[in-house]
């Protein structure tokens, strides 16, 4: 029973991905047909960001009241719903109301599954099922594609992953008594978690946390500015056509789930703590190449080491938070890391955006540098702060 609920927990993080990289794939074909202008599209993200912080901020509240098994069947039939919602959407404004349970339906689910995880399962599994993640949010755009390329709309690829969301609903509602008995079991080995849900405040008055959640939004900004502006740095910098370095900057997306799928084999190896630091050496590594004066293929391997400098540190924080701040806090200061990580995903690619168009494009390598340094900065702090708490 336990592999069969770790298998429904895989499945649950590919349809997480699915949905994630589906406007930005088909947003050319979107917005003329919606009559607006293309800079629209990050109205749409920005909502479906806020309404992923709100219940980010909530899931410690949700899954203490719900369980774990509730709060994912509940989120994941609100992002079906929403998804069936874009997929009769035929306005901007229609998008933008369906934006908000598309968003709140991806907060709440995020943090629930990755504190269960972290919780009940072995280092390994949390990097393979952020790599099942890289999968669906690689398929996602590819079944857009075929429906597309069948002569549909785009609201018909929308209403395609809408069904397969409903399908995993079911499953998940199916499944419900998995999870009680996986959770009842953990009570009889002794984890049993306080009912008492934190608020804000509190979590920011546990030691460390304040450092986590910096080095949480470092490491959101870093992986999203790389995957933004990797193509205009190769093409703006280092003269490189654009449709090829589209092909490549694609490259970093699959160091990370490349990455992700070798890590769960190296973290039998290496903790959680080793698993950050070599991830931390490896962008390093990276952002060194692509900033050496060599021809630009240099500069495109760069881009793939900082991916897979990447791959690991994601899932690695997660799964060492109940280690760094105990089982009963980790599910209210995961919840409050998505947040930041969102926030970090909004904020520091526009951010740089502007710096490069007062100064150039040129300058990605030392923004990335600074994020990088202010991340490790913060991680051996946390590692201190939690080492004097011991």
């Amino acid at each position: 029973m336990v592999q069969l609920l770790l298998a429904i927990i895989y499945l649950s993080f590919i349809s997480l991905g699915l949905p994630d990289s589906l406007l930005g794939a088909v947003w050319p074909t979107m917005y003329p047909q919606l009559g607006v202008p293309v800079s629209y599209a990050g109205i749409i993200s920005m909502i479906i960001a806020a309404g992923t912080i709100v219940s980010s901020l909530q899931s410690d509240r949700l899954t203490r009241k719900l369980g774990t098994g509730k709060v994912t069947a509940f989120s994941v039939a609100m992002t079906a719903a929403a998804l069936f919602g874009f997929s009769i959407s035929h306005s901007f404004i229609h998008l933008c109301i369906w934006a908000v349970p598309y968003g709140l339906g991806a907060g709440s689910v995020d943090a629930a599954l990755n504190n269960y995880v972290a919780l009940h399962y072995k280092s390994r599994h949390m990097s393979w099922l952020h790599c099942m993640w890289g999968v669906g949010a690689s398929v996602g755009p590819y079944i857009m594609g075929l429906v597309m390329t069948s002569g549909l709309t785009w609201n018909m690829g929308y209403r395609s992953i809408g069904i397969i969301q409903i399908i995993l609903t079911a499953i998940l509602f199916m499944s419900l008594p998995l999870w009680k008995e996986r959770e009842n079991c953990s009570y009889a080995e002794g984890n049993k978690i306080e009912a008492k849900a934190l608020s804000l405040r509190e979590v920011f008055r546990v030691a460390g946390v304040k450092e986590i959640l910096v080095c949480f939004f470092c490491y959101c900004a870093l992986e999203q500015t790389t995957g933004l502006w990797a193509s205009s740095y190769l093409v703006l910098y280092k003269g490189i056509p654009s449709e090829t370095a589209a092909k490549y900057a694609s490259m970093f997306f699959i160091g990370i789930t490349l990455g992700r799928a070798v890590s769960g084999f190296i973290t039998m190896k290496l903790n959680d703590v080793q698993m950050v630091r070599l991830g931390q050496c490896l962008i390093g590594c990276g952002i060194l190449v692509m900033s050496l004066p060599f021809p630009a293929t240099v500069s495109l391997i760069g881009f793939v080491v900082i991916g897979l400098g990447c791959a690991p540190i994601y899932p690695c924080i997660i799964h060492s938070t109940p280690a760094h701040f105990g089982a009963d806090k980790s599910q209210a200061i995961i919840g409050v890391q998505m947040a930041s990580a969102y926030v970090g995903t909004c904020l520091m690619p526009p951010l740089f955006g502007m710096i490069a168009e007062y100064i150039n494009v040129s300058v990605l390598q030392i923004y990335l540098v600074v994020i990088l340094i202010l991340m490790i900065v913060m991680h051996e702090r946390l590692l201190r702060k939690v080492k004097e708490v011991a």
